[in-house]
């Protein structure tokens, strides 16, 4: 699934360790998650929306483009 992650969290100046910890996960979930590897759970996907103040779909894209 493709994911605005990076994008958001550049436009904040915000590292993966940062988000990891707001998210209380690991840097490598953070990681895998915005490199593709790794689709998020339900509930986490939309605490990352939350976080970036955005709807879930401004984060996540599940279109097969």
């Amino acid at each position: 699934m493709k994911n605005a992650i990076r994008q958001l969290r550049g436009e904040r100046g915000w590292s993966q360790a940062v988000i990891a910890e707001k998210l209380d996960v690991s840097r490598q979930s953070i990681n895998a998650i915005e490199t593709g590897r790794y689709d998020p759970s339900l509930p986490l996907a939309f605490r990352i929306a939350r976080l970036f103040g955005v709807p879930i779909e401004a984060v996540f894209d599940d279109s097969e483009n």
